[in-house]
């Protein structure tokens, strides 16, 4: 067995969700919830399929986006493993849940805009996705005034009031 780090490649400031499906049904049912969830949600979704014909099936309502996830997901290449990537001013937080609601969705790596490393494992069976690298490390612990900076920022951007 082989452990290696495979980079998503994306624009700084584009989200996505990777995660973990059991069927190929799985394509179209996230894509449904998408859309239901969020009108005129732009995205991209590639799931890997792992049986049958081995295929990167995919949808979405944006070409940027789809390519996207159809490049990223042949660099994964782990079986049943699915990634969405959500055009600028669409976020995780308004769909997380939708998806994780999903019955074929078994499992979220990670939801992020941050640089991320996917840690592989390679057999000669195949790949399964190990884990992910999601940002970086932290470099301390917030005093009073990052506590405040935080809450200020939640406030600002609407989140919390």
């Amino acid at each position: 067995m082989e452990i290696i780090s495979v980079s998503i490649e994306k624009p700084e400031n584009v989200n996505f969700i990777l995660g973990q499906a059991h069927f190929i049904k799985s394509v179209e049912d996230i894509h449904e919830a998408l859309v239901s969830t969020v009108p005129n949600i732009k995205f991209g979704l590639a799931f890997c399929e792992a049986s049958g014909k081995c295929l990167i099936r995919w949808s979405g309502t944006d070409q940027v986006m789809i390519d996207l996830a159809k490049k990223n997901a042949e660099k994964i290449a782990a079986g049943h493993s699915f990634i969405i990537f959500l055009g600028e001013g669409f976020y995780p937080i308004n769909v997380l849940n939708t998806i994780k609601m999903v019955p074929e969705v078994c499992h979220i790596f990670c939801a992020t805009a941050n640089p991320v490393e996917v840690i592989i494992a390679q057999t000669q069976q195949g790949r399964a996705i190990l884990g992910v690298v999601d940002g970086f490390s932290p470099k301390g612990v917030e005093d009073e005034n990052e506590i405040k900076w935080r809450k200020d920022l939640l406030r600002k951007i609407g989140y919390k009031f």
